[in-house]
């Protein structure tokens, strides 16, 4: 009867574990497969990103792959076989969209932590409100919500009548197209799916762990820095990941709060894809971002698995 129940379950046990595989190859695998193949793609005079990759006129097969995206990446996009290395406007931009993607996690970490713990400490009658509030931005347009921080940074902005009419300055604030608007429009968008996770986690942590911490004498900073933070590890990585990735790649937000000189990587590839018509190298530079991200993940997760799975790990 044992193995009867187990083999009835099995079918069912390998569709719930086989669904989450079939929607990565569906929506990532086949999508990054198809960036890779537009990418070696030598389009030549035409315009067809398909263009054939074997070349059969001769009478014998010959393959046609072209990786000078790739090269022209490091190189710059005209520059010959000789051009110096390492200094090209797409560097620049990758080095700019991880830099602003790192400095929005960490507002959001800074910003979203408290408010995450204060949720799961607060009474589950008034939780659900909270967590309404946290979700509400979400029932408006993105476009919106970007567009009305225009509004509010602008030199006759909500901000700036604001401090004037306090008298806090004397001359309308240059807020907008900058650094600080960028990173207020990205912490702003972001915030909520480092608060999300977060919450999930914290909210399911043992109580009992904070009372044996202060009977050992531990202060509450040393409690909550040394098993509130921990514990809540998880958390921080999802968290940190679902806001670092799309930040990474972001288009809209940059656009429309950033400067001339604060040119993000999805900017580029905008660029090269509609602008140029070039679909080869703009497959390439997204081919390139992708890697960029899953590559050093992949190596934390590997870290990850294997000092949880050594002996004497808790």
């Amino acid at each position: 009867m044992k193995n009867f129940s187990w083999f009835s379950w099995r079918p069912g046990r390998r569709f719930v574990i086989g669904l989450p595989y079939l929607w990565l190859i569906v929506f990532f695998v086949v999508p990054f497969l198809i960036l890779v193949r537009i990418s070696v793609t030598d389009m030549g005079n035409g315009v067809d990103p398909f263009a054939p990759l074997v070349d059969t006129a001769s009478g014998a097969w010959r393959l046609i792959l072209r990786f000078d995206n790739y090269l022209s990446i490091f190189r710059g996009a005209e520059a010959g076989a000789g051009a110096a290395w390492g200094d090209t406007l797409y560097l620049d931009a990758y080095q700019t969209s991880l830099k602003y993607a790192l400095f929005t996690t960490l507002l959001c970490l800074v910003i979203g932590y408290p408010f995450a713990y204060f949720l799961a400490r607060a009474r589950p009658s008034i939780r659900p409100a909270l967590l309404m509030l946290v979700m509400l931005p979400f029932w408006t347009s993105f476009l919106l919500r970007v567009y009305a921080w225009k509004g509010i940074l602008a030199d006759q902005g909500v901000l700036n009548n604001l401090l004037l009419a306090l008298g806090l300055i004397q001359e309308p604030l240059t807020l907008l197209y900058t650094d600080v608007s960028m990173l207020v429009g990205m912490t702003y968008v972001y915030c909520p799916f480092m608060i999300l996770p977060l919450y999930a986690t914290l909210v399911k942590m043992d109580l009992r762990l904070l009372e044996a911490a202060h009977d050992l004498g531990a202060s509450p900073w040393e409690a909550f820095w040394l098993v509130t933070v921990p514990l809540s590890r998880s958390g921080i990585v999802a968290g940190s990941m679902l806001v670092f990735i799309p930040s990474v790649g972001e288009f809209v937000i940059p656009s429309l709060l950033g400067g001339a000189e604060n040119v993000m990587i999805g900017r580029v590839v905008w660029d090269e894809m509609f602008s140029s018509n070039n679909w080869p190298r703009a497959a390439s530079l997204s081919v390139v971002m992708i890697l960029l991200i899953l590559v050093p993940l992949a190596f934390y997760y590997r870290a990850s698995s294997g000092r949880d799975r050594a002996p004497g790990a808790s």
